[in-house]
């Protein structure tokens, strides 16, 4: 297995068929459409057509507003940022499988199938959203909350929901991972670490260079996930155990700044990559890797590599400074 360089400027998603690369400036994603015959006969659950390649400049907040930089605030922003053209870059992926465009304002269809819009997709995000925080906040607290006059001590109580919460976690990754209409989508994701890390290692960007390479990444969103499920325990600790509703209120009112700390926490972690107890906090985290990536094929590679071509083309490595780079920590 090939040795990763240093960190490169470079995050990315993989995303349906496809995979999303993202520098300081730019972002791409290369999908690989159906084929005209595969769209004809409604044949897509592996598509044969071409890679299709889009390329796009952005401004991150951060840059524009010095305030926004401020520690636990910029953590927030950046991965606002992230989700952001995360989401533009699925609509894209889900719009190229049923032969659409970007399917901005949802005009464009292929036999009766209309393109998904923006607007349904911001929806979309936000019920995901709001599942998630149910799900790992909300659902966690109502539980340990059924036998909080059996504790009697506060610690106790924001422990046991703290396992709850981790639990619930491990738990919906495993799920997701025996998923097989997300398998494809965690080989892409797998395809998007090799190709970052087959660029960081300074090598050229071939499907057989980059298979070389762990499907396995530091900056992987898997990892910041379990930092925020390990954070949530110590800020929801000194709270201790006010009634039901201000229980629920932290819990979702508690998001942002939990993410917040986690973002720093990684970003401290990303300064010292080389020391021990680095490695020991992240390995957990790529462990997890293990369930949401898969190994990719040579052609999934090479989406992987059609998209961060398309954003090196664009923009230098080399032309980057300490604002750029705040939320590429976690976005391989």
């Amino acid at each position: 297995m090939a040795a990763r360089g240093r960190d490169a400027p470079i995050g990315g998603q993989a995303v349906l068929e496809g995979v999303m690369m993202r520098g300081i400036r730019t972002w791409s994603v290369a999908v690989r459409a159906p084929s005209a015959e595969q769209l004809t006969r409604g044949e897509r659950e592996i598509p044969t057509g071409g890679i299709a390649v889009q390329t796009f400049p952005f401004s991150s907040a951060l840059r524009r507003h010095r305030v926004l930089r401020l520690p636990l605030l910029r953590g927030v922003v950046a991965l606002g940022g992230s989700m952001a053209i995360g989401l533009r870059a699925l609509n894209i992926s889900a719009n190229a499988q049923i032969g659409g465009g970007e399917g901005g304002e949802g005009e464009d269809s292929v036999g009766g199938v209309e393109a998904l819009s923006g607007v349904a997709w911001a929806g979309a995000l936000v019920v995901s959203f709001a599942f998630a925080i149910g799900l790992f906040f909300v659902v966690p607290v109502g539980l340990v909350s059924l036998i909080k006059s059996q504790l009697h001590s506060s610690t106790l109580f924001w422990l046991i929901e703290g396992i709850v919460r981790t639990v619930i976690f491990l738990g919906y990754l495993v799920l997701l991972s025996r998923l097989r209409e997300l398998r494809r989508v965690f080989e892409y994701h797998g395809a998007e670490h090799k190709t970052i890390a087959c660029h960081e290692a300074g090598q050229d960007l071939t499907p057989e260079n980059a298979a070389r390479f762990s499907r396995l990444h530091p900056r992987c969103g898997t990892s910041f996930l379990l930092i925020v499920m390990i954070v949530a325990i110590f800020v929801f600790a000194p709270i201790g155990l006010p009634a039901w509703y201000w229980l629920l209120a932290t819990r979702i009112l508690g998001v942002p700044v939990i993410a917040g700390i986690s973002f720093e926490i990684i970003k401290l972690a990303a300064r010292h990559r080389d020391r021990a107890w680095v490695r020991v906090l992240m390995a957990p985290g790529l462990a997890l890797q293990r369930l949401t990536t898969r190994e990719p094929d040579h052609s999934q590679l090479a989406v992987a590599i059609a998209a961060l071509r398309s954003v090196l083309e664009v923009e230098s490595g080399d032309e980057r400074g300490a604002d750029d780079l705040i939320g590429l920590e976690v976005v391989a």
